[in-house]
């Protein structure tokens, strides 16, 4: 074989390979990159909840007055516990105190969770009526007249990483509903921006200075059961010592069975 034919069969075969790979890249699709946080979160805590009451019974469902143990609040905290008066707050229109960002996932009930747009997570409560809006992307300057629920920043997490690029304009490519929840993730969430009310239902302060973290996780249970966890500190420098920090769990419903609205209750 002369060098030339050589060098002619060599550059054939050349350009077949390259035709397939072409070819090939033609036919295949390009992989979906999200770009929304609808879109791009690992775990989907959508459909209806119900809460799992598993300790502090005593607190949660109907805490008594002056019954504040473990608490790591301060002097004036305790005083304004010590002189909580129900009928009062009901009086004066304050009976949705304990119903806020702070208290609401303590209430015993149910909980919806539905996208109400791309970048916004609601969380609606069957206890008191209540609705949280979880904001993904950036958080405004100006939050807002404070409220009851506050403002709340949200950001997904996998293995602590936010799902965010360093510029912060997109999101990490292959994550989304079908990919992203074999990874698993976690759901990050800080409240601000709040009036104040009670972190326990039995008048257990915190101010308009609180300060709300949370942590959202899935987990599934031994039968198939969907659950999510969340960990949730409170950081208040008027009325507490250290963060208060509590975790809450809810057990997945295949309908709305049991969804009652309630007004609030203010004991």
């Amino acid at each position: 074989m002369t060098n030339n034919l050589r060098a002619a069969l060599l550059a054939l075969a050349t350009l077949t390979a390259t035709s397939r790979l072409l070819a090939q890249g033609r036919g295949a699709q390009a992989p979906v990159v999200p770009t929304n946080p609808r879109a791009a979160a690992p775990i989907d805590l959508t459909g209806y909840w119900v809460s799992q009451i598993v300790d502090e019974w005593r607190f949660r469902v109907k805490p008594e007055k002056g019954d504040i143990v473990y608490m790591p609040i301060n002097n004036e905290a305790r005083r304004i516990a010590n002189a909580w008066d129900p009928d009062k707050d009901l009086a004066e229109g304050n009976a949705c105190k304990a119903y806020g960002a702070v208290g609401v996932m303590q209430r015993p009930g149910r909980l919806h969770i539905t996208w109400e747009d791309d970048k916004t997570l609601k969380l609606e409560f069957d206890a008191g009526t209540q609705t949280r809006l979880l904001h993904f992307g950036t958080v405004p300057a100006d939050k807002g007249t404070p409220s009851m629920q506050g403002y709340s920043a949200a950001q997904w997490l996998v293995n602590g990483r936010v799902l965010l690029d360093t510029g912060g304009t997109g999101f990490v490519p292959g994550l989304g509903p079908g990919r992203g929840a074999s990874r698993g993730g976690t759901l990050r969430v800080t409240t601000s921006n709040l009036l104040p009310g009670y972190i326990r239902k039995n008048g257990v302060p915190h101010s308009g200075n609180a300060v709300l973290d949370e942590y959202f996780n899935f987990v599934t249970g031994n039968v198939g059961d969907q659950y999510f966890v969340v960990t949730a500190m409170v950081t208040d420098p008027t009325y507490l010592n250290q963060p208060f920090i509590r975790t809450y769990q809810f057990k997945k419903q295949a309908s709305d069975q049991g969804w009652e609205p309630t007004p609030c209750l203010p004991r």
